[in-house]
């Protein structure tokens, strides 16, 4: 009798044919939260994830679906496939939306040109992903109205080039553009050029955002007399940046008004270049910017240079914010009659910086006015001539310790952090917001991310993966990622950032050895409400011990910050509803007994009301955010 032909000689389809029963055979039988592997499909990331940590972790409690629903998607023939991409110049970037979909990546569409054309008024409500090319030029009157739009989606991705380019009269209204969005990506390129009369309005724009970023380059350039005015514009947003380059340049009598810009908002960072560049008649308007902000960052570089005539004005710039940092370069270089008042500006309730180089040098007939401008500021190479300075310096700056106490920071969301002594059965106490706002991801299988660049020596092909363009967004949360990850540790601090579970696992092994446990706070509920402390239950005994934290970053595929830091205790607690003492959710929390090492102006203190090293800092651990224990 003939002996029947093994695995290996069977032919390619067969094979495939045998995965695909595979995963028939046992879908719907894989364990998430068991000790045991039995049933899993021996194929799928998730099952061999089981077997490492199997391997690598000595107790047999029940392991996190948490942790293991975010395992990878792909089966064995797309690993293989895609592995070998990884290792071809190029491979992965040619087929990176198909990549993206299969792994579950985050990454960003690549937008089509539309040449689409709109003669008469438009309102544009509820729409997003789009890219308008040459949209609304030469139009006469009219207006077009975007509201409603892109709202509450998890990534905004929207291009103007072109736009209202030589129209006279028109009008552009941005409402309500994508409120309560998570990764905004915004560029708005040659916008209103050579445009007569008309205005733009962005209100409520990109309002309580995650990483925004947005550009404007050359806008409104050669525009004459068309008022721009940016009215609560990145209210209450998040770690994101805003860009305005070649911003007027050339213009005739262009009017800008920016008023609530960047209210209570997280690390802002807005950058303006070559913005009104020999323009005419330019009057340009801060007022209430970067109020109650959390470290606003501010460049302005050739600012207003070669101008003739301009006026600006900073009234309530910075006021009650926490630190911020603001520098004027080459400002007003070589202009003609320019105006500028600095008014009440810079009043940071922790002093922030501004630093002044070459500020109005080879101007002829300007005049600048700082009037109860803020401390901490450095004047170098600056002109000397029509410069007053009036209150300069607040008259009687507060101690740190007192300025906490008397703040009113609402960057700092109330239960973000809280005292160890809070943690006590039947404290009614605020819950902050938990959710976990970034985009959904999935890690990679390590074959795969292993054989990718990730080091910022590397970005450049990192770059031509992920299609990130320069000064894009995904350019930027590269750069930044990559940069947290290759930071210098802090005192007493061991970090590390994973790509994959079995990463996360060895550092967690290495730091605390092999019998560990991984908790996160089981549900958001509570988020945002005031809940109440059950029972509570200290992790290994409620002693001062070692754990290692794990933060997702930013990224395509998922990664995390994982760190241990000195002297922490970590809780278990539950949390009830107040009214009918039921319990909610499982929440875990983590205490700092030693906050000596942590910055004067960490939003702990602003919101416990202490300085470094004097009190203990706690805070939850938030959705999808996890901390690592030996297990009692």
């Amino acid at each position: 009798m003939q002996k029947p032909p093994t695995l290996l000689c069977l032919p390619l389809f067969f094979f495939i044919f045998f995965l695909s029963s595979f995963n028939v055979c046992f879908a719907g039988t894989e364990q998430s939260s068991t000790s045991s592997s039995v049933g899993q499909n021996p194929f799928t990331a998730k099952a061999s994830l089981i077997r490492y940590w199997n391997k690598h972790i000595t107790n047999n409690l029940p392991k996190p679906s948490f942790l293991l629903s975010k395992a990878s998607p792909l089966n064995a023939i797309d690993s293989s496939f895609l592995t070998k991409l990884a290792t071809e110049n190029n491979a992965l970037s040619s087929r990176l939306q198909s990549f993206c979909s299969s792994a579950n990546l985050f990454c960003f569409p690549d937008l089509a040109a539309s040449l689409e054309k709109h003669d008469s008024s438009v309102n544009f409500a509820l729409y997003m992903d789009k890219n308008f090319t040459n949209y609304g030029n030469s139009l006469l009157g009219g207006s077009d109205s975007f509201k409603n739009y892109s709202d509450n989606v998890n990534l905004a991705v929207n291009s103007f080039k072109r736009y209202s380019r030589d129209s006279n009269g028109h009008d552009d209204k941005f409402a309500n553009y994508a409120p309560n969005d998570n990764v905004v990506d915004q560029s708005f390129s040659t916008y209103g050029s050579g445009a007569t009369s008309g205005s733009g309005e962005f209100k409520n724009y990109n309002k309580l955002v995650n990483v925004p970023n947005l550009r404007f380059t050359t806008y409104e350039t050669e525009a004459v007399g068309r008022k721009q005015t940016f009215s609560s514009y990145t209210e209450e947003t998040n770690s994101g940046s805003e860009t305005f380059v070649n911003y007027g340049k050339k213009g005739n009598g262009v009017p800008t008004d920016f008023s609530s810009y960047g209210k209570e908002s997280n690390v802002i960072e807005s950058n303006f270049a070559s913005y009104g560049d020999s323009g005419n008649g330019a009057n340009d308007s801060f007022t209430s910017y970067a109020t109650n902000g959390n470290n606003p960052n501010n460049n302005f570089r050739n600012y207003g240079e070669g101008g003739n005539a301009a006026t600006d004005s900073f009234s309530s710039y910075r006021d009650q914010s926490n630190v911020g940092d603001d520098s004027f370069q080459s400002y007003a270089k070589g202009s003609n009659s320019g105006k500028v008042g600095f008014t009440n500006y810079g009043n940071s309730f922790n002093e922030g910086s501004d630093r002044f180089k070459g500020y109005g040098k080879g101007s002829i007939g300007h005049t600048v006015g700082f009037k109860i401008y803020g401390e901490n500021n450095t004047f170098k190479d600056y002109s000397k001539k029509g410069i007053s300075f009036t209150s300069y310096k607040n008259p009687s700056p507060q101690s740190t310790e007192s300025k906490v106490r008397t703040a009113s920071n609402s960057w700092v969301e109330p239960g973000k952090f809280f005292r160890e002594s809070m943690l006590k059965q039947g404290t009614v106490m605020p819950m902050p917001d938990i959710r976990d706002k970034m985009p959904r991801r999935s890690f990679l299988p390590r074959s795969i991310a292993s054989k990718l660049p990730f080091s910022t020596s590397e970005i450049a092909e990192l770059k031509q993966i992920f299609h990130a363009t320069e000064n894009s967004s995904m350019a930027k949360i590269l750069q930044n990622t990559l940069e947290e990850c290759e930071r210098k540790a802090s005192q007493g601090e061991t970090k590390r950032c994973v790509g994959s579970v079995e990463d996360m696992i060895d550092f967690a092994v290495s730091v605390l050895g092999n019998n560990v446990v991984v908790r996160s706070t089981e549900t958001v509920k509570g988020s945002t409400k005031d809940v109440m402390i059950g029972k509570v239950k200290g992790i290994n005994g409620g002693r001062v011990t070692k754990s290692v934290s794990c933060h997702q970053s930013l990224f395509p595929y998922m990664v995390y910050y994982c760190h241990s830091v000195p002297k922490v205790r970590v809780y278990e607690a539950d949390i009830l509803d107040p009214k009918s003492k039921v319990k909610i959710n499982q929440g875990i929390a983590i205490c700092h007994i030693d906050t000596s090492a942590w910055s004067p102006t960490h939003g702990a203190f602003m919101a416990l009301g202490s300085e470094p090293g004097r009190i203990e800092v706690c805070h939850w651990i938030f959705e999808n955010d996890m901390t690592w224990a030996t297990a009692d």
